[in-house]
């Protein structure tokens, strides 16, 4: 998760700066605590500029005053400010961004880019992210002004961007280019270019009601409401849509005065709309009304996604019956990649799971989805279910050296351990030097330290482009040193066949999280595993809806585990310092841990949508289950894509501090149903 931009300095761990003697005593109190000793302390060791490899690199610059006064000019939109540090910031080091916000200054008074300063900006900082953004920006700019002849002249080859790819479709039918609706369609994501480029092949004819009904299906089926009243303005007339709006607000008081079948094809399609969202109303209801009323007056290619519509709803609430009517609707039913993914998790969730059918339902998706770890592993399980062991462990094989989730599964299906892969070489002193000597990755380290993420964490990605897995673990060994403790994370998850887990996985703050653990006995590595989903070890994280910290606490939260534990000297303003934050996320995530009967994967859902949401998603079986599949079955993405991780991270934290091979299937064991409906945690 990458956090908005703060004006805050980036806090880093005071250990940098720990005198050498200092270092040494806390890295064997570390050893003879037993605080997962082995790996800690080498990770000390490596903050340690005595010990880690030496760089007489330049470092990175400070942030004048000059360049802090023209950001704020340019959030504030007060030209004049900026036209005035634009002048004084003339041979600074960040002279790129003052610079670059001054362009783009001119383009959200939506004006014509000024050509000549553009292009001597393009020439003079080639293949930086400024000039990439720039770029990008000058081309949907020309679009939207009707210069498209200027937009398809501007060389965006290397811009990897779905709203340029759009206004350059725009642009080639607005000069009579021949335009495919396939591959608009394709290009298309919501954004500003991408529905200018609709407009224009919608008037034009390229896109027809055909296209439009399945991606008004889709965007219904998924429940959104904004992109999907976009496509119904297309399709429908002034009166039509006048009605489609009443039926999102109540289909059955429409849909009671219809006359059966619908007079004509639009009108079919907003029956059809109306009965798809009675699944969203009252399911039982909206099932007995479609059996009754309407099944006999509609093309079967239609009741089935109908049936899949209701399939979804249930599924998604953890009703038994959504597999039922999964399979009512068969496996031929055109519906959204979403919905296909559903098919396959109700199926897991049977008491008796029918192979042959989840096998059916994953190879029904598109290439691309049923390409995804997850459903090559559970297309493998159903293979080896069904006998065909060695096409079974094939496919394990695809994903067994991949170091998510499913890799892990898949690894243990064919009888191995998991421990970390062998350890790349160290970064040498000459390779550090070159990642600290990096334009992009100095600037970026700048910015970071200034606070500025919503900068900093671009320039950065942006300058690891073309870097081989040398050059990474430089990259990743210089934010190490930095304190930029995420970069470090996600820059060493890029390489491909040199890993060091002790980046990947890295244990910062000098075993103060174990120690914290360990007074409660709750697992460190696990926690580990949390905090690095949760803030990636940004000390003064915070998300878009309010948590705060390395364990990403909401206020509420950290007031109520507060009061609990006695701490009488809390204060909110005290969320983000490391110790309180831990002290209050360790204990309430062990009260969460303890309500839910020790299972990790039934904490680390509670962690994260509600402890009480986690209870009621266990209430809802009917039988016990793998915990693999009840993780793949949490009915909330983000949730479901947390747990996975946080437990496939505690897996390798587990195997770096003890120094042991894990099992992430032990650790998944088997959820319980059972009658708990409450749980007495906020």
């Amino acid at each position: 998760m990458e956090f908005g931009a703060k004006t805050r300095r980036y806090q880093k761990s005071a250990v940098p700066g720990m005198p050498r003697r200092a270092m040494a005593l806390a890295a064997h109190l570390v050893a003879g605590l037993g605080l997962a000793c082995s790996v800690q302390a080498q990770q000390l060791a490596s903050l340690d500029p005595t010990l880690a490899p030496m760089s007489t690199a330049v470092p990175a610059a400070q942030i004048s005053e000059v360049v802090i006064q023209a950001r704020e000019a340019y959030d504030r939109k007060q030209q004049a400010k900026l036209d005035t540090a634009l002048q004084a910031a003339q041979g600074d080091p960040l002279q790129i961004y003052v610079e670059y916000w001054w362009l783009r200054s001119r383009l959200a008074q939506r004006a014509p880019l000024p050509e000549e300063q553009a292009s001597e900006f393009l020439k003079r900082y080639p293949g930086t992210f400024v000039a990439d953004r720039i770029l990008r920006d000058w081309v949907l700019a020309e679009v939207r002004l009707g210069n498209y002849s200027k937009a398809l002249q501007l060389d965006v080859h290397q811009v990897n961007d779905a709203q340029v790819q759009c206004a350059r479709i725009e642009a080639a039918q607005a000069t009579g280019q021949a335009v495919n609706a396939s591959e608009a369609l394709a290009a298309h994501r919501p954004g500003n270019a991408c529905w200018s480029m609709m407009n224009r092949l919608v008037s034009a004819g390229v896109v027809q009601n055909a296209h439009l009904t399945t991606l008004l299906r889709d965007a219904i089926e998924v429940n959104e409401l904004p992109q999907a009243r976009r496509y119904a303005r297309y399709l429908f007339d002034a009166e039509r849509l006048k009605t489609y709006d009443a039926i999102l607000k109540e289909p059955m008081q429409w849909l009671a005065l219809q006359p059966r079948p619908a007079a004509s094809a639009l009108d079919r399609e907003l029956v059809l709309i109306a009965l798809a969202r009675l699944a969203r109303k009252d399911r039982d209801v909206g099932d007995t009304y479609l059996r009754d009323q309407w099944a006999a007056h509609l093309p079967k290619t239609d009741l089935a996604w109908l049936r899949s519509q209701f399939a979804l709803i249930a599924a998604l609430n953890l009703d038994p019956r959504a597999h039922d009517w999964y399979r009512e609707a068969g496996l031929e039913a055109r519906i959204a990649p979403y919905n296909q993914a559903w098919r396959v998790r109700a199926a897991l969730r049977q008491p008796t799971i029918d192979w042959g059918w989840v096998m059916g339902a994953i190879d029904a998706m598109p290439a691309d989805e049923r390409e995804a770890d997850n459903w090559i592993y559970w297309r493998a399980r159903g293979q080896a279910a069904q006998g065909q062991t060695q096409a079974a462990q094939a496919a394990y094989a695809r994903i067994a050296d991949r170091f998510g989730f499913y890799g892990q599964l898949a690894a243990e299906e064919l009888g191995r351990t998991i421990a970390p892969p062998q350890r790349a070489a160290p970064v040498s002193p000459q390779e550090l030097a070159e990642a600290q000597s990096h334009p992009g990755l100095r600037r970026a380290v700048s910015l970071f330290h200034q606070g500025w993420r919503r900068e900093a964490v671009p320039e950065w990605n942006f300058s690891l482009r073309g870097m081989n897995d040398r050059q990474l673990l430089a990259a990743a060994e210089y934010a190490r040193q930095e304190g930029i403790y995420d970069r470090v994370v996600n820059t060493s998850e890029l390489t491909q066949g040199q890993f060091d887990f002790n980046q990947r996985y890295i244990a910062p703050f000098e075993g103060r999280v174990t120690a914290q653990a360990r007074q409660i006995d709750l697992d460190p590595a696990w926690v580990y595993g949390l905090i690095r989903q949760e803030s990636r070890f940004v000390s003064n994280a915070r998300s878009t809806v309010g948590a705060s910290g390395l364990m990403q606490l909401m206020p509420a939260t950290a007031r109520w585990v507060a009061r609990k534990i006695g701490m009488s000297d809390f204060h909110p303003s005290k969320v983000n310092d490391f110790d309180v934050n831990t002290l209050l996320g360790t204990n309430y995530l062990n009260m969460v841990l303890t309500d839910l009967g020790g299972s990790q994967v039934l904490a680390s859902a509670g962690y994260n949508a509600g402890p009480g949401r986690s209870v009621r998603w266990r209430a809802s079986l009917t039988h016990r289950v793998e915990g693999a599949i009840f993780a793949e079955t949490i009915p909330f993405t983000e949730t479901r894509d947390y747990v996975q991780k946080v437990l496939s991270n505690a897996v390798y934290y587990a195997a770096l501090f003890s120094g042991q091979p894990q099992s992430l299937k032990t650790r998944l064991g088997y959820i319980e149903p059972s009658t708990q409906t409450t749980v007495a945690l906020p």
